[in-house]
């Protein structure tokens, strides 16, 4: 294998950007009743919407900022494994009224693959000699934050390796999550007086 997409980190490795944190506890939020969102009850309504759920992520922010200790937050991204993300897919194409096909979706991961969807992001398949990487698709639409010395915690007492992204495939990763941030739609064009 010329140029390896991921590489095994022992638990307790320093966290970095492309990190992969499988099951990782992350803080949502619930969708809730329009009361909950009055502004007499906008704390109270907070603490309702919160909880915790598991999800496989990614550490995006900046390997720089990691080794430097310049935050106290860690910003992650969910990722599904393609058996998932296909099952998620094909319902959302059913409530659009579109019939899922094989074709259709060989599309969309081609898309995916070529940078075409500005909320997607795709992580290779790689088989290394001390771990089994499935294909996987990164969602941009919901970013999590985790205090960093919770979550270098967390890692640490799981114990286990995990699979790190190696440059340039978590510096790619990163120019598609700034690609998601950086779209800009005017809403009145430039006046053209010249």
């Amino acid at each position: 294998m010329a140029h390896p997409w991921y590489e095994v980190v022992p638990a307790d490795a320093p966290l970095d950007q492309g990190d992969l944190a499988p099951g990782c506890p992350l803080l949502a939020w619930k969708e809730g009743p329009p009361h909950l969102y009055s502004s007499t009850r906008t704390r109270e309504g907070l603490r309702d919407l919160a909880e915790v759920i598991d999800g496989d992520a990614v550490v995006m922010t900046q390997t720089c900022d990691l080794a430097q200790r310049k935050v106290r937050y860690v910003i992650l991204c969910p990722h599904d494994g393609m058996h998932a993300y296909r099952i998620g897919w094909e319902a959302s194409q059913r409530r659009r009224g579109q019939t899922p096909s094989v074709k259709s979706w060989a599309a969309h991961l081609d898309r995916i693959a070529a940078g075409q969807v500005w909320n997607r992001a795709m992580l290779n398949s790689e088989e290394g000699p001390d771990y089994n990487a499935e294909l996987r698709i990164v969602d941009f639409h919901e970013v999590f934050s985790l205090p960093r010395a919770f979550l270098e915690a967390w890692l640490a007492e799981r114990g286990e390796p995990r699979l790190r992204l190696r440059p340039p495939y978590r510096e790619h990763l990163s120019q598609a999550f700034a690609r998601f941030f950086m779209r800009v739609g005017l809403p009145t064009d430039i006046h053209r007086t010249w």
